[in-house]
């Protein structure tokens, strides 16, 4: 170290406590809300409430209100009621679901691109199965693409079609070839 340091060093060691402790002041002074101390009870064990002040009238309406109605989401389509059974001595084939019918819902959530607000869209919408998506053609795109809003010109985009046919198929290799792996 030099000469002049060393002797200037105590000096600049004040001069910045000093600052540390103007701002520290300036800090205090500036609070919008101070702790007014009246000698009652400790400070955090006050209640303003307590001492008879009324509830904040900006308040009230809040509380008046009525709560907030809460959008159902629409059940799903039942599968239709099987046939009654013949009179004949021969058995008749039990009914196949139409596949615009599902019978359960699948996991849409695995196309890559449809994540919790595309799910629950597309369940509004009464999409719930890769076979629903797999077989959508170019009018059934275009409808629901409009329905999309912000999410509009994912299905084409990220190949959903595709993705649902390999997905209903059960073809998780060529999935995963194809798409990455479902994570």
């Amino acid at each position: 170290m030099s000469a002049q340091f060393s002797t200037a060093l105590p000096l600049i060691l004040i001069g910045l406590a000093l600052l540390v402790l103007a701002v520290w002041l300036l800090a205090r002074l500036n609070r919008k809300a101070k702790v007014v101390e009246d000698g009652s009870a400790p400070a955090l064990a006050r209640d303003v409430l307590d001492a008879g002040a009324a509830p904040a009238q900006r308040n009230q309406a809040l509380i008046d209100a009525a709560p907030a109605v809460v959008k159902e989401a629409p059940a799903p389509m039942a599968a239709p009621a099987p046939a009654p059974e013949p009179v004949a001595a021969t058995p008749a084939p039990a009914p196949v679901a139409p596949a615009s019918v599902p019978t359960s819902a699948d996991d849409i959530a695995r196309i890559k691109g449809v994540g919790p607000k595309l799910v629950a869209l597309l369940g509004e919408l009464g999409v719930t199965t890769f076979a629903q998506i797999a077989a959508w053609s170019d009018a059934d795109v275009e409808r629901i693409d409009a329905q999309l809003g912000r999410f509009k010109g994912r299905i084409t985009r990220d190949q959903w079609i595709d993705q649902a046919k390999l997905l209903g198929a059960g073809d998780e290799t060529a999935f995963t070839d194809k798409y990455g792996k479902n994570g």
